[in-house]
């Protein structure tokens, strides 16, 4: 099979485990093995806090994974490269730290060396401004580090594991009475639809309901619509398709810009409902699409995020600093980051110097000012 077919169906498979949990080890076995890797997984890390939790993987040893989540997340060198990333982007690990430096960290002795992993492409998949959730495709020993083939199969693939995950997240059909379906999703700050072929709205969530106010998106006569003639043509020909089922409309659906009365910017996303488990789960009801939209905006940076852009921090220099905070003194921390003393009294000196600090005190200070005492 070539690689389009093969892509063509692993998002297939992506959005029918948005609606099918159980479907996700299959997928992330087939995203593995497509972008070249022998493990994969789905999870989320507390930036501030240093704690995950991991939602699907395959091809990793569960003592291992119960290892990382337990113990290793502490060391992981990547945890704060990554509130420095984008949503969307490929990291790997020469993207926060010299790779002979990674080779002398206690993470890579004692957790991923144990296991012939040399290396992992991740991919941010959402960020607020205490979490960071990722999609990462492992590097085994035989096949080297990750090149620029493995990021470009891996960019082809992370848009639709993001969606399939908000979804997924939203659209909790382990749910049996339809009220408490509803409350879940009010509690939604997405706006949400639930339409028809004709583009009658069956279900709104309240932010749906508030989001019609601002005229991003209109209901005339119970139909789903835009102002804008070109986009709501758009939206018409899609919800249409989308009831014909397989085929009639891209599988990954379609994202649409939207301008409110005030100017603001949004996005949605249709998703059409009529293909594979998607169709399974729509049985019973006339729903042959969902529309997700939401205001286009910044996510909320993360307390060390804040720490690093205010002073000016490199990946590395940030990297230390949480280290005196979180693991201790000068031998404690050289030996967590598997760094030499003279090394961390260096970048120790660098952050004096950035911050208009003279002790090891004051940076924990600092860092601790910038916590949001209305987030745990």
């Amino acid at each position: 099979m070539d690689e389009t077919r093969r892509l063509s169906a692993l998002i297939g498979d992506i959005y029918d485990a948005a609606l099918d949990s159980s479907l996700w080890l299959r997928v992330l076995e087939n995203a593995a093995t497509f972008v070249g890797g022998p493990a994969a997984s789905v999870y989320s890390k507390g930036v501030t806090h240093r704690s995950s939790q991991v939602f699907y993987q395959y091809g990793l040893d569960p003592g291992y994974v119960r290892l990382y989540v337990d113990k290793y997340i502490k060391l992981d060198p990547s945890t704060n490269s990554q509130i420095f990333a984008d949503v969307g982007d490929i990291i790997s690990t020469n993207n926060f730290i010299a790779y002979e430096e990674f080779l002398e960290t206690r993470f890579y002795k004692e957790w991923a060396r144990p296991q012939l992993l040399v290396d992992s492409a991740s991919a941010v998949l959402e960020k607020s401004s205490t979490d960071v959730a990722m999609f990462t495709v492992f590097r085994h020993k035989r096949d080297g580090l990750v090149n620029d083939e493995m990021r470009r199969r891996m960019q082809l693939l992370t848009s639709h594991v993001r969606r399939a995950v908000l979804i997924g997240r939203l659209l909790d059909h382990g749910k049996s009475e339809a009220a408490e379906l509803a409350d879940t999703f009010d509690g939604l700050s997405a706006g949400m639809f639930l339409v028809d072929a004709a583009g009658r709205i069956i279900h709104a969530n309240a932010a749906g309901r508030i989001l019609l106010s601002t005229g991003a998106l209109t209901a005339v006569g119970n139909r789903l619509g835009a102002d804008d003639s070109e986009i709501n043509g758009l939206l018409q020909d899609a919800f249409m398709a989308a009831s014909y089922g397989d085929g009639a409309i891209n599988i990954k659906g379609i994202s649409l810009p939207l301008t409110a009365h005030d100017g603001e910017t949004y996005v949605a996303h249709l998703l059409p409902l009529t293909s594979g488990a998607r169709r399974r789960a729509s049985t019973g009801y006339s729903a042959t699409a969902a529309v997700f939209a939401y205001r286009a905006k910044l996510a909320t940076p993360s307390p060390p995020e804040l720490v690093a852009r205010r002073y000016k921090l490199t990946p590395t220099e940030l990297r230390v600093m949480l280290a005196i905070v979180e693991v201790g003194g000068v031998s404690e921390v050289a030996e967590a980051l598997g760094i030499s003393n003279s090394t961390v009294k260096s970048h120790l000196a660098r952050l004096f110097e950035k911050t208009s600090t003279r002790r090891q005190a004051d940076l924990v200070k600092l860092v601790a000012a910038f916590a949001n005492p209305l987030l745990d």
